[in-house]
Order: C-alpha cells, then sequence, then structure tokens
C-alpha cells in the first residue's frame, strides 16, 4: 500500500521547466505532489507579477499557464 502511495508521487528536479496554474499559488518549489525526502529546502517562487520564476536551488524554471 505504502508504494502505491509513493508511485503516485512526481520526483523532484526532474525537468528544466514546469507549466503551474494559478490554482498551484502560491507557489513552491518543490511542488506539492513531489517527493521532499530527496530534495532542496521548500522556497516559495514569486511568480505572480511577471508569469515566470526560477528556483534559486535547482535552478528549474516556472511559468504561469491560464
Amino acid at each position: 500500500m505504502a508504494a502505491a502511495a509513493v508511485s503516485a508521487r512526481t520526483m523532484p528536479n526532474t525537468q528544466k521547466t514546469y507549466e503551474v496554474s494559478r490554482a498551484d499559488l502560491p507557489m513552491s518549489c518543490p511542488l506539492p505532489d513531489m517527493m521532499v525526502w530527496n530534495s532542496h529546502p521548500k522556497v516559495y517562487l514569486p511568480i505572480e507579477a511577471t508569469g515566470k520564476a526560477k528556483c534559486p536551488y535547482c535552478s528549474a524554471d516556472f511559468v504561469l499557464v491560464n
């Protein structure tokens, strides 16, 4: 049962660009559905003003889509 729960989670830092929606705000990296045990500390990213943000830890780019 635990294996099924883990497999449903997204591996962190596996992509360089992520699309997020307004429903994901406030936006943080790693994203809420990512496993955090092997990732960097959670950081909130200000994406609302420009529609784009870059994580200072893993350099992932986030793009706000409607």
